[in-house]
């Protein structure tokens, strides 16, 4: 069996930022400590995405592409190397085309959560700054790009709790970001992070995480901007497994699975929750949630799980995706 771990060039020559930065050094680590894990079991390489991609994966006779590609570019880019992958006929881990363009479009996933009966905070698309004039929405509300990664685009100043501070940070994003902009109701409560892996009949919620910021220092808002994720890390408690009564897990676990169904993931993703009152509003769903050793959230849930750990979340994406296939 011949595995391949692609992903992306550097993101620094797309949108130069210091989440740029941050992001590439992260893919790389993760890259090198799958590489790590799956060069013990199976034939592995690593190749980087461009426009030979296809013709390489066929050179190398690769059984199972192990897809860590973001994409750079486009409204549906994490849908990119799928789309070619399905056209070439090459296996691949992670979700299909359909989504991961549900899954980064947030304002696609939010309405398909709404449809669906999962609850999901208030929300509203801005194209341009006159759809503001007529918003009817509750402060504080958190200004997102729609569609990029989750949490990438969201700082500090992303919490807006004014009408003028929105309207300057809508026009920021525009400028920054392709329309439309997202805007979220924000909802005051515990944040719960879940991971979820495995398809149909298999599916499997790992140990709940809650996120806990209240140690930040006082000038900070408590959710998890770029600005807590890169300088505040050590201020940030994770409550693995989290304090929850077998209800309360539960209906946050369900609730998960339901949201990660109605996107029609596959293979692992993972779901952000908040509660309050104790409803479970899903926040947003990452189709290709982070995996790197020491940082990611899906490794610290891994690694809380009996039997499991991090080495084996990895084996159980290929043989996941490989079950699907039928070559296993």
């Amino acid at each position: 069996m011949r595995i391949a771990i692609v992903t992306d060039r550097s993101r620094m020559d797309f949108l130069p930022s210091e989440e740029a930065i941050q992001e590439d050094e992260q893919k790389r680590r993760t890259v090198e400590q799958v590489q790590e894990i799956l060069a013990d079991h199976y034939d592995c390489i690593a190749l980087t995405a461009d426009d030979e991609i296809i013709s390489r994966l066929r050179a190398e006779k690769i059984d199972l592409v192990f897809n860590l590609c973001n994409g750079l570019r486009g409204d549906s880019k994490i849908a990119q190397l799928p789309a070619m992958l399905e056209f070439a006929n090459i296996a691949y881990s992670g979700s299909a085309v359909v989504g991961h363009t549900l899954a980064i479009n947030k304002l696609l996933s939010l309405q398909m959560f709404q449809a669906a009966g999962i609850p999901t905070p208030r929300f509203a698309a801005v194209y341009s700054l006159a759809d503001l004039d007529d918003l009817n929405m509750d402060f504080p509300i958190i200004v997102k790009p729609n569609d990029e990664g989750s949490s990438r685009g969201i700082h500090q100043d992303s919490l807006i709790f004014d009408r003028d501070s929105l309207r300057k940070k809508v026009a920021e994003e525009l400028e920054l970001y392709q329309p439309p902009i997202l805007l979220n109701e924000f909802i005051e409560g515990r944040e719960f992070t879940i991971g979820v892996v495995g398809n149909g009949d298999a599916i499997e919620v790992l140990p709940i995480q809650e996120l806990d910021l209240s140690a930040l220092p006082e000038e900070l808002s408590k959710f998890y901007s770029f600005e807590v994720k890169t300088y505040y890390k050590e201020k940030t408690i994770y409550h693995l497994p989290a304090s929850l009564t077998a209800a309360e897990q539960d209906l946050i676990a369900k609730t998960a699975i339901r949201a990660y169904q109605a996107l029609m993931l596959r293979d692992y993703g993972r779901v952000d929750i908040r509660v309050k009152d104790g409803i479970p509003y899903v926040l947003e769903i990452n189709s290709l949630p982070g995996l790197q050793k020491g940082r990611s959230s899906l490794w610290r849930m891994a690694e809380a799980k009996p039997g499991l750990g991090y080495a084996g979340l990895v084996l159980r994406i290929v043989s996941t995706a490989l079950k699907r296939y039928g070559k296993l």
